[in-house]
């Protein structure tokens, strides 16, 4: 296998695989490849633009290998590349005494498969031998068992300090002892291993990522680097997996601290209504649905939904004379959500408010320009909205449209929705495909910003947009499945916690 490096990253090809994608062999289609029994369609090389490059971070690796999970690419699949391609680096040093030092993670799998592709050397691996070893990690360890391999167990520093010729001996130290999860100065005996390796005078390869305390002479990262001066291999991960919002996003929600106190879920204000008076509330129940401990609604007109709180606001419409109590119910709240119900006659209020606003969701009748701006913000808009809020109709070849979506995206984050919903920031993109027929009944979008403004609290505007639209489409899909058809907003709401907080387990 040849390998390059060109500059501080370089690329190599581990293994190729051509995934599922949801665009239709007509090229111009878009199609959830979910709902399409029986139909296998092929990703746009065009797609390509979309993929992120450069560095990527532990928790976003994290999500890209559950998405690839997710997609049929197995993670014992991802560490046989994984390992082959590190067995080749190896192998393209010319040596034949090699040390490979593995832990109880599948960091230490990718070790132990390159140990078996390079059974026909002299190779030495020494795994550590204590409880919490990933499932992964046991089964390469069980198929090594019958290689021409010498597996050496340790458990402590006092196992180690024999091994000094191993050390001495060795022509090429590979480190796959702590991977991407791991954080901090390491333990015994891993602290021992990692002194030996360094003082040792062989080539020090890392997988992955270097253990903290060790200096590689070259690092060989799976994907993606994760610290510079990384060569890089493609161990066959799907695009799909990076550029769709998929089950893997929902691991960067943390759990609730059981000390949490009142309020720690985020509060949310909605403001709209008067034309229209369902939706605000709506709104205001997805995002208690979503997380949020307090959701307040302002609103000329009043619902009597106990799970809210209703602010009065005089008058059949929201008006300039409203603007002061809006203001200061915005600064108690984390996020803003503005539009839903509202018509077309208060948008100079929401353009005001909005400035005020350190975070704010805009919907529906807030969409018209001036576009109301926060500091921080999230735009929800359908095809005809995006064109209200940009002045051009977004195009309907889905690569296209991603182009329009980054482009508009610059004040802040978009979620176009549709079919196949986009999002964009500006500078990334991602597509969401999860959804349903039955999601054009009217309120559905209201309930999606405030499962967005939920999640705004908690994490910046993209991601909160690209997991808002997730969740709120495997919503959508579980009432159909449930229900089959006549599908209320409520109905889509009262979803929500599953999909979010038990992910997607059955009722």
């Amino acid at each position: 296998m040849g390998m390059v490096q060109a500059g501080k990253m370089g690329r190599i090809r581990a293994s190729g695989f051509t995934g599922v994608y949801f665009i239709s062999p007509r090229d111009d289609i878009l199609i959830d490849n979910g709902r399409v029994p029986g139909e296998l369609v092929m990703v746009r090389r065009e797609c390509r633009e979309f993929q992120e490059t450069g560095m990527i971070s532990p928790a976003r690796m994290r999500v890209v290998d559950e998405n690839a999970r997710a997609l049929g690419v197995s993670s014992l699949q991802l560490m046989e590349a994984a390992g082959k391609a590190l067995a080749d680096l190896v192998r393209s040093l010319d040596t034949d005494r090699i040390l490979i030092l593995c832990g109880k993670g599948n960091n230490g799998g990718d070790g132990m498969v390159a140990a078996r592709y390079l059974q026909d050397l002299r190779v030495s691996l020494v795994y550590l031998d204590e409880a919490g070893r990933s499932p992964d990690c046991s089964h390469q360890l069980k198929v090594l068992s019958s290689c021409p391999v010498e597996l050496i167990p340790v458990r402590c520093r006092d196992d180690i300090l024999p091994l000094k010729p191993h050390f001495s001996n060795a022509g090429c130290i590979v480190d796959a002892l702590l991977g991407t999860g791991s954080t901090g100065t390491p333990r015994e005996p891993v602290r021992t291993l990692v002194e030996a390796a360094q003082k040792a005078p062989a080539i020090r390869v890392s997988a992955d990522v270097p253990t903290p305390g060790l200096v590689p002479d070259q690092i060989l990262a799976f994907h993606r680097p994760k610290a510079e001066n990384s060569i890089v291999a493609d161990i066959g991960i799907p695009l799909e997996a990076e550029i769709t919002v998929g089950p893997g996003d929902l691991t960067i929600l943390r759990p609730k601290d059981p000390g949490a106190h009142k309020g720690a879920g985020g509060e949310v204000l909605v403001v709209g209504g008067g034309p229209y008076q369902g939706a605000p509330y709506l709104a205001g129940i997805g995002a208690l649905r979503a997380g949020a401990d307090i959701v307040r609604i302002a609103s000329p007109v009043f619902e009597p939904v106990p799970d809210l709180i209703y602010e009065r606001l005089d008058g059949e419409r929201i008006g300039a004379r409203h603007l002061e109590t809006l203001r200061s119910l915005a600064e108690r709240a984390d996020v803003v959500v503005m539009g839903n119900g509202l018509g077309d006659r208060s948008h100079e209020v929401m353009v005001d408010l909005a400035a005020c606003c350190e975070k704010a969701v805009i919907d529906a009748d807030a969409l018209r320009k001036p576009l109301p701006r926060a500091h921080d913000t999230v735009y929800t808009p359908h095809a005809g909205e995006f064109q209200r809020m940009t002045g051009k109709k977004p195009p309907e070849d889905p690569v296209s449209r991603a182009r329009a979506v980054k482009k508009a995206a610059r004040k802040g984050a978009i979620l176009l929705k549709g079919r196949v919903d986009i999002i964009s920031d500006g500078e990334r993109v991602r597509f969401n495909r999860t959804g349903s027929p039955l999601m054009t009944v009217g309120g559905t979008g209201d309930v999606l910003a405030g499962v967005a403004a939920a999640l705004f609290c908690h994490m910046p505007a993209f991601e909160a947009a690209c997991l808002a639209a997730y969740v709120n489409g495997k919503a959508g899909m579980a009432v159909e499945k449930a229900l089959g058809g006549g599908m209320l907003p409520s109905d889509l709401a009262d979803r929500i916690p599953f999909e979010i907080f038990r992910r997607g387990d059955e009722t």
